[in-house]
């Protein structure tokens, strides 16, 4: 088995890049690995060199680094490339929240639908486009596996105008079985989930544990509330986790107290969409309204710049703590680049929650474009494992969302500001604003970010 080569463009993103190298070195087949940190910042990538190095040596493996701002020269030869950009990072961001709150729409995230979602693709598709063309002349065999959001409309970009191997990797899915497993007093490795839609908005429609009906249980759970107050349980350690519930007490109920949104969908529809609920709402904007207390009132949080600024300090701090410490933790992060590419390289087939485009897998949504669902990976590559459809009122809200993203990737590859305002009238959040406004709020937003959009020209 040759030596991988395994490249981060973005590789200074103290978020993603440190978490996925301890999975790297914890991963048997790519412990002699050669590990590329490329970024247009050259200021943290001697830092994740250093890390990689420190890796290499508290673990006695062979993986090695090098670091570049070249991203053709970092490209060379690779096997992997993983993708984890933010064009214009938070200071773009900013805008994309400040602004339509001013249009009177309230964003619990704004990074995947919605105006900021929108406008984030806009910025982000002509970079990934650069990387996966750079691929094409210097790796056309590479996998390129993307962790930026908008996840579905750069992994749909990347797959229509290049010929590269895109997949789009979400943690959304795993994250939820988690809580699941401890409501259904069972392993998470035996939950086995059947998935369909699109990312941030996957549709669990069924759940296999160990032979049971994992749903049919769930709905019996809610009918019953009172007596999951008095069902505690304890999180593993290092979790980092604070009890919420009543007693300082970790019970099944605040686990129905902070997924409010998608045990709704599970009572009305029998379905469990499978994100955070702080993602789901702003596919489904009634419940972002002054009546709901913009989400509050379903124990959603609006996500402020303030709240991401903490978080990437939090991130930065985690990871000079681990450069220095003797030791680094080794527990798996739950991420899944280095499992898929140990399926592909040992050729284990394992299923993962992956966005692709679709083959069938799910057939309520046009084909090609890209859907999440349970991914089969080994050697032969991927594909998609369950054939299912969602409920027919979620299935064709989902198609709407779907042709706002193909849309969107339409606008960011044309630079045409007409079919961004099409984009924005078929998404279900960006729609609220006022008809005549809607240009206005799109003027408003791209002239904020402009230094960001070359695409685009003055209107």
């Amino acid at each position: 088995m040759s030596r991988p080569r395994i490249v981060f463009v973005g590789g200074g993103s103290y978020q993603w890049t440190p978490k996925l190298l301890v999975d790297i070195a914890g991963t048997r087949s790519l412990a002699d690995a050669h590990i590329v940190i490329e970024d247009i910042d050259p200021a943290p990538i001697p830092r994740m060199v250093a890390f990689v190095e420190h890796l290499a040596r508290t673990r006695g493996i062979g993986l090695t680094a090098s670091g570049t701002t070249d991203q053709r020269a970092a490209l060379d030869g690779a096997d992997y490339v993983v993708v984890c950009i933010s064009t214009g990072a938070l200071d773009s961001m900013q805008h994309d929240i400040e602004i339509p709150r001013r249009y009177g729409i309230e964003q619990s995230v704004g990074d995947t639908v919605g105006p900021g979602g929108i406008l984030r693709a806009l910025r982000n598709i002509p970079g990934v486009l650069d990387i996966a063309r750079d691929m094409e002349a210097r790796c056309p065999e590479a996998w390129l596996l993307n962790l930026t959001n908008p996840m579905t409309t750069l992994t749909r970009a990347v797959r229509r105008e290049t010929s590269i191997e895109a997949i789009g990797l979400c943690h959304e899915v795993t994250i939820c079985l988690f809580p699941l497993s401890l409501l259904l007093d069972c392993d998470m490795r035996d939950l086995d989930p059947t998935v369909v839609g699109g990312n941030h908005l996957p549709f669990v429609v069924g759940l296999d544990v160990a032979g049971v009906d994992g749903l049919a249980r769930l709905r019996e759970m809610l009918d019953d509330r009172k007596a999951l107050a008095a069902q505690p349980f304890e999180l593993p350690g290092g979790i980092g986790h604070e009890a919420v519930s009543g007693g300082g007490r970790f019970t099944k109920a605040g686990i129905l107290d902070t997924n409010q949104v998608k045990l709704e969908f599970l009572t009305r529809f029998g379905v469990l969409p499978a994100a955070g609920d702080r993602h789901i709402v702003e596919f489904f904007p009634n419940f972002l309204t002054p009546e709901a207390e913009w989400g509050a009132s379903w124990g959603v949080h609006l996500t402020s710049m303030d709240d991401r600024r903490l978080w990437l300090d939090h991130y930065t701090k985690e990871f000079e703590s681990m450069l220095a410490a003797p030791e680094v933790p080794a527990t798996p992060s739950g991420e899944m680049v280095a499992a898929i590419i140990d399926a592909r390289l040992r050729d284990r087939s394992r299923a993962f929650p992956l966005n692709i485009p679709n083959a069938g897998q799910c057939p309520d949504l046009p084909d090609e474009v890209v859907v999440e669902s349970m991914v089969t990976v080994d050697a032969a590559g991927v594909r998609g494992r369950d054939v299912a459809t969602a409920p027919r009122a979620l299935g064709e809200h989902r198609r709407r969302v779907s042709l706002s993203q193909e849309l969107v990737v339409e606008a960011a590859v044309s630079g045409d500001r007409r079919v961004v305002f099409e984009a924005m009238m078929a998404d279900p959040l960006a729609s609220r604003v006022d008809h005549r406004a809607m240009t206005s709020m799109i003027d408003e937003m791209i002239a904020a970010t402009s230094r960001w959009l070359p695409q685009f020209t003055t209107p």
